[in-house]
């Protein structure tokens, strides 16, 4: 058996994981700014969010997509077997993303099933990222579809 089916196999429905943290910094701030072109003061003003935010500029929401998106890629260990994603649903956003939160994202398996060929898999999990305090900052659902054996057997799958 190839170690990603293993590893398929062994997810239980309700299991956690929770990846390391990371600090966001103003420079993630800037490329989420040149990356969508959305450049609003909430952003990019210092002099504005002093009386907005109390100073602090605010990175995009779809920022933390991104982030809890790439955190989870590896939660469960499929990386290297990711085929693409399947859809994103029920994101909620909870509460504002700061330059210097260190976030991480707690993953939990909400469904798994093997597709009608057998050599792939959609792994459904619930991603929440969380800041320092704990704070949910986003949340939502996402699936997954991944390769499940090597190459070779899945075209032997496919044959049979």
């Amino acid at each position: 058996m190839h170690p990603t089916t293993a590893a398929f196999d062994a997810l239980t429905i309700g299991q956690r994981f929770r990846s390391a943290g990371r600090t966001l910094t103003p420079t993630d701030l800037s490329f989420s700014c040149m990356l969508s072109g959305d450049w609003h003061p909430i952003h990019a003003d210092v002099e504005y969010c002093r009386a907005e935010t109390g100073g602090e500029r605010l990175l995009h929401g779809s920022f933390g997509i991104m982030l809890a998106m790439g955190m989870a890629t590896m939660l469960p260990m499929f990386a290297e077997r990711v085929i693409g994603a399947t859809a994103l649903r029920e994101w909620r956003f909870g509460k504002p993303l700061r330059v210097g939160d260190t976030v991480h994202i707690d993953v939990i398996v909400h469904d798994k099933r093997i597709t009608s060929d057998g050599a792939r898999a959609i792994v459904e999990r619930r991603l929440i990222l969380r800041n320092q305090r704990d704070d949910v900052i986003q949340e939502g659902t996402i699936g997954t579809m991944i390769q499940l054996g090597t190459q070779d057997e899945s075209r032997s799958t496919d044959r049979t």
